[in-house]
């Protein structure tokens, strides 16, 4: 796939080509800056798969890189867009979910790119459309006890952890070594308990989203 990265530390962001690189990807280009991030979407001649970007970024190094992030997706609605922070801030993540439709989305701790084959796997599963939150992050949202959350049984929770690191239906039976009818009855207990009804789209993301709204 093709690969934009943003950070301010030039260290990370070779590294994080490096590593891609290696592993049959192509990164397109890379900015040290918000806004160097937005000239640089302007000035290439193809959208690439991914963007990978950090939440604090230069000129105000404050949430910049979430608001270049933001307003990329507003323009290029189908990019995927994954954010690497230093910070267990979901704060940071309501306004990048809140605009996710088709595109595949992630939220992750920057020392989760230590574990390359899970770090590699998030990439594949939002390049795919799908949803990916770091279980530090989701195992926080889901303390903060708001009604319906609250509700969840100890194995709904573990089955909305599990949803949130981006997993299928199939990937939760296989890793609770349960029928996929059982994942199957718990997600329905879970959206119904998030007062999530069949009619609603993106219910999978409007579940993590609960999480983020309720701190």
């Amino acid at each position: 796939m093709n690969i934009v990265i943003a950070d301010d530390s030039a260290l990370l962001r070779e590294g994080l080509a490096g590593l891609l690189e290696r592993r049959g990807h192509t990164v397109t280009g890379q900015a040290a800056s918000a806004t160097e991030l937005l000239q640089l979407f302007d000035a290439l001649p193809t959208l690439p798969d991914v963007l990978i970007t950090d939440v604090r970024m230069p000129p105000n190094m404050a949430d910049d890189g979430m608001k270049a992030a933001v307003s990329l997706r507003a323009n290029y609605p189908s990019l995927a867009i994954m954010v690497l922070s230093q910070y267990v801030a979901p704060a940071y993540a309501v306004d990048l979910f809140a605009g996710a439709t088709t595109a595949g989305t992630g939220y992750l701790l920057k020392d989760r790119v230590a574990d390359v084959a899970s770090f590699l796997q998030s990439l594949d599963i939002i390049s795919r459309g799908g949803t990916v939150i770091d279980p530090t992050v989701a195992s926080a949202l889901m303390s903060a006890g708001r009604s319906g959350l609250g509700e969840l049984t100890p194995r709904e929770k573990e089955v909305l952890e599990l949803m949130s690191r981006g997993l299928s239906n199939s990937e939760i039976a296989a890793s609770l070594v349960v029928s996929g009818a059982a994942v199957a009855k718990h997600v329905s207990n879970i959206f119904m308990k998030l007062r999530l009804p069949p009619e609603e789209e993106n219910r999978r993301v409007k579940a993590i989203l609960e999480y983020l709204t309720a701190l």
